[in-house]
């Protein structure tokens, strides 16, 4: 079971500073800090409106959202719960009600492509796949375009057309130049700063590369730090390189911090390609696998969320847990690992100071 090492601050951006603390249901309490952004639906009405009237967040309450996966015994995705399913305890009643929903059906997804000369001619040919994953969500999705080598471009804005994006996948190679992966990272994280908060909206980073970083001033936790700030998650895919290594051909590791941008951020990493295969002349990348699996993995997710009350607000430390009804599941938060329940402390200051617009 995976437990966190060490506490973690998290700080979303917000009109006012809401902090939650996550703990794992066992004698070692790990932490981490959520400043909550602010919900557009009214306390008093806590169903899941699919509207688009209710889109953009508006400042009514303090709604605390992020993704959780749930899994059964097999380790398998549970798909179909539904807000009956959760078991909230709140003694001291400072949650209003939930919000739970299952699946990724809005995405705003940032493609961050690795111009180097090896991998130029890989990604055009993945130009179709790339964009088919982004059409398999609602039109109300939005995609951008980032290219990198020594410094990061951001190519494409977010726009809803695909052939804008599916354009950018052609370029030419960047010969002799180095590469700054978390760079062009950081900068994937920005182009999500102009964009409405939405209810049910999950940002993601498609990151490709060959996993050599060379040239970055960031460095990997500092991205990592932002992207759980931001709650963006990366989806990092290593088309590696090779080199000898006890007399055969071995993948070389990339860059320390380059996995970890998609197992700490809620993503997942993938490695395409092995040794064998480099070796063989009519080889190929086929990455259209990698973008389903990718549309499962957000489609098997929920999006939880707490309404907190006015009155969690005298500065005083609370204390509510929410467990899973059925047997034989458990559900994970982050990069806090599984477990059937998990106990949350809420701690707001009496007096907020609103923050200027």
């Amino acid at each position: 079971m995976l437990v966190p090492a060490e506490t973690r601050n998290i700080n979303l951006p917000t009109q006012d500073s809401v902090c939650l603390q996550l703990l794992r249901r066992s004698l070692l309490l790990f932490s981490f800090t959520i400043f909550a952004i602010a919900a557009s639906l009214p306390v008093k009405s806590l169903a899941q409106d699919p509207s688009e009237n209710d889109d953009v967040i508006s400042v009514s309450t303090d709604l605390l959202l992020f993704p959780i996966r749930i899994r059964d015994k097999r380790g398998q995705a549970v798909k179909g719960l539904e807000q009956s399913d959760l078991s909230l305890k709140d003694n001291d009643q400072v949650t209003a009600g939930l919000y739970f929903t299952p699946g990724a059906d809005r995405v705003a997804m940032v493609f961050a492509l690795d111009q180097s000369g090896s991998l130029r001619e890989i990604i055009s040919q993945q130009r179709d796949a790339a964009i088919a994953l982004f059409g398999r969500f609602s039109d109300r999705s939005s995609v951008a375009v980032l290219r990198f080598a020594e410094s990061p471009t951001l190519v494409v804005p977010f726009g809803r057309d695909p052939a804008a994006a599916r354009a950018a996948f052609s370029f030419a190679a960047g010969a002799d130049q180095r590469t700054a992966i978390f760079d062009a990272a950081a900068r994937a994280l920005k182009a999500f700063d102009d964009l409405p908060r939405a209810h049910a909206e999950r940002h993601i980073v498609v990151l490709i590369s060959d996993g050599l970083d060379n040239a970055s001033q960031t460095k990997a936790n500092s991205v990592i730090e932002a992207a759980l700030e931001k709650r963006v998650s990366f989806y990092v895919v290593h088309l590696p390189l090779f080199e000898p290594r006890g007399g055969r051909l071995a993948v070389r590791s990339p860059s320390k911090g380059f996995r970890e941008l998609a197992q700490q951020t809620g993503g997942k990493y993938f490695l395409v390609g092995n040794a064998d295969d480099a070796l063989k002349l009519d080889r190929t990348n086929d990455l259209a696998p990698v973008f389903q699996a990718i549309e499962e993995d957000l489609r098997s997710q929920y999006l939880l969320g707490f309404y907190i009350n006015e009155t969690a607000r005298d500065g005083r430390r609370h204390r509510f847990s929410l467990g899973l009804v059925p047997t034989g599941v458990e559900y994970s938060v982050g990069r806090f690992g599984y477990s059937r329940t998990h106990d949350f402390f809420v701690n707001l200051p009496s007096k907020v100071r609103k923050v200027p617009s």
